[in-house]
Parts: structure tokens; C-alpha cells; sequence
């Protein structure tokens, strides 16, 4: 499948260049050099402080794809970073993945950039020229969902938690600002930020070609806006970050909610999970105790601390340590979780 390659460029900084993919998925090169010209008229209507310096149809079997794991029979996986946003890493930090039915692809979650997204679509067409029909964003965190405009232009439909439009209007510029400033102006280059056309409650059941996609919803949890996906062919759940391993757990809802939809999902028959953060797969439900005892832990800590008449800022220099030697990334998310616990469980 031939896409289209081209030089990005900033118009007040025509130094500020990247190389971008525009997904085509034309048979031949006759038919991408055909399509082109209006396509890139269309793209640019997105960028308008953008210019092309050059483009070409290629072959996209030979774009840089990201490195996917078979999880189970047509579930791949990636599995991201345990790293904060840098240039090195594009914001390549989430578990992303794509499902493959006898009709057509559905991919979960797009990852902390546009040029993680093209890597995923690269990645997706090194394994099938199928239509990407779907694209499912898991929460709104910017790691998982700055590369959806590529699967948007690749003509998916995305969908998410009925809460998550909202969610992603709301921290919009904030996340725009703080994720171009961590990786950079040029790593960060066409990236933009989209939301879902249609949410769960309009569609929480996706047929790939015999192949049932399950959506499910959740109360405020990790976020307000929590969405698993399951397969039924090969009973594998995607929980996005409800489910975290060796990554320390980032809570930005309730940790109450939490506790309480992980309780939930322990009776849920799952052969697999895909957690948002870990191992590109791990064995249900004992994949979800790490998760389960952090924020146990936490809660227990924090209402002990409470009783005592500590105040917060006190508190939160010790809440969690118990589990420092457990986790990666302990000391960038275990302080806003210890003080996010405080904040809810003082008015318990």
C-alpha cells in the first residue's frame, strides 16, 4: 500500500521541519500520485501555519513502524515506555494496540503524538490492508490520545467514554501547550488534538467481521471517562489505565471510584488484559493485585494520616513510600496521587 511522505515545515520558522506520513493506503503509486494533490489540499486546512516543502508516494511497508506483539490471535500490542514525555521518546508511553477482523481494524488508543500515530498506522498496515474502520480512545490522557488525527485522516471512526468530549475540550490547551513543550516543537510538529464522533452510548458494540468488539463505560475511576474494550474472539480486555504494572499508577479521579471498578472487573472472564501501562499483556485477574494493592495502600495510608490530624503537605511526604522499591516512576507520580487521595478522603 502506497501513502504519501512529505516535509512539514513552519511558515514562521521555515527551519522547524519533520518528515510526516499522510495514510493513503492506495494500491499502486499511479493511484496515490492521483489522489494527492486534493489530499494534500485537504490536509492542509488542519495546519494552516504549516507548509509542504516536498512530498512523494511510497511504499508504506517501509515507514518506521512501531514494534507490535501477537497477544493473541489478531491482537497486537505495543507497549510503551515507563518515561516522562521527552523529544527521544515522541510520547511513546501508553500500550497501544489494533484488533484485526475478517472485515476490518479497530485500534485502541493512538499514543502521545502524531508521530507515534503514524508509527501505529505503519504498524497496522505491515499486518493487513484492511480498513481501519475504528479507532477507540480509552481515556484522555494525552499519551494515548495526541496521534488520533492520523487515524481520523486514514477515515476512522473514533470512539470513547460519553464523557470524554468534554473531558479533552476542557484540558485542550493546557495538554496542547505542555506536551509541545516536553517533546518539543519539532517532534510535536502536526500533531493536534481530536475527539470522539460517537460515544458509548451510542455504540458500545463493534462488528469487525465476525469479530464482536464489547465496549464498556465506567463511573469516575483512573478518570471520569474510563472505557475497556473486549474482544470476544480470544477473550482479551483492553483497560486502558485502569489497570497499570511496573508504570506507577496516575490517579486523576477518584480513588474510592477506582477501587471500586477494579472490584468490578475482577469477576469479569478475561483470559488476558492489555493494562494502559506494563507488559503488552498480563493474565486476568491477577493482573490487576499490583494496581489493587498501590491503591489500597494508599487509601489505608491516607486514612491513617488523616486520623492522626496530619495536615496534607505533611502527609504527603511519606504516604505511598512504603511501595517506592515497587514501581517505576515513583517520585514524578506518587506525590499528586498521595495528594489527590488526601483532598477526597479527608471528606469521606
Amino acid at each position: 500500500m502506497f501513502e504519501i511522505f512529505l516535509t512539514m515545515c513552519l511558515q514562521d520558522q521555515p527551519d522547524l521541519c519533520a518528515e510526516r506520513l499522510i495514510p493513503v493506503a492506495a494500491e499502486t503509486r499511479e493511484i496515490c500520485e492521483a489522489e494527492a494533490p486534493a489530499r494534500l489540499i485537504d490536509w492542509r486546512k488542519g495546519f494552516p501555519s504549516a507548509i509542504v516543502s516536498d512530498w512523494h508516494c511510497g511504499d508504506g511497508a517501509v515507514a518506521d513502524a512501531l514494534k507490535v506483539t501477537e497477544v493473541a490471535a489478531g491482537v497486537f500490542v505495543h507497549q510503551g515506555r515507563y518515561e516522562t514525555p521527552t523529544p527521544g521518546n515522541a510520547g511513546d508511553l501508553a500500550n497501544v494496540g489494533f484488533i484485526i477482523g475478517e472485515d476490518a481494524v479497530a485500534v485502541i488508543d493512538a499514543g502521545g503524538s502524531r508521530a507515534v500515530g503514524e508509527r501505529l498506522y505503519a504498524a497496522v498496515r505491515q499486518q493487513t490492508d484492511l480498513p481501519i474502520e475504528w479507532l477507540i480512545l480509552t481515556h484522555m490522557h494525552p499519551d494515548h490520545v495526541m496521534g488520533a488525527g492520523v487515524f481520523q485522516e486514514a477515515g476512522a471512526k473514533i470512539l470513547g467514554h460519553p464523557k470524554l468530549s468534554d473531558a479533552l475540550t476542557n484540558r485542550r490547551l493546557v495538554y496542547l501547550e505542555n506536551y509541545a513543550a516536553l517533546l518539543g516543537d519539532r517532534t510535536f510538529l502536526g500533531t493536534k488534538m481530536v475527539g470522539p464522533g460517537a460515544d458509548s452510548d451510542e455504540v458500545d458494540e463493534i462488528d469487525l467481521g465476525r469479530r464482536r468488539l464489547m465496549l464498556k463505560a465506567f463511573p469516575t475511576a483512573h478518570t471520569d471517562n474510563d472505557l475497556t474494550v473486549f474482544d470476544t474472539s480470544t477473550g482479551t480486555l483492553f483497560t486502558g489505565d485502569l489497570v497499570f504494572s511496573v508504570h506507577t499508577p496516575a490517579l486523576d479521579g477518584s480513588i474510592l471510584g477506582w477501587l471500586s471498578v477494579l472490584r468490578e472487573l475482577s469477576d469479569f472472564e478475561a483470559k488476558r488484559i492489555v493494562p494502559g501501562h506494563g507488559p503488552n499483556f498480563l493474565p486476568w485477574p491477577d493482573g490487576g493485585e499490583d494496581t489493587w494493592n498501590y491503591l489500597t495502600t494508599l487509601a489505608e495510608e491516607t486514612r491513617q494520616a488523616i486520623a492522626e490530624g496530619e495536615s496534607m503537605r505533611t502527609a504527603i511526604e511519606h504516604l505511598g513510600e512504603s511501595m517506592r522499591g515497587k514501581w517505576e516512576l515513583f517520585d514524578e507520580y506518587n506525590p499528586r496521587n498521595a495528594t489527590a487521595a488526601y483532598q477526597e478522603l479527608e471528606w469521606e
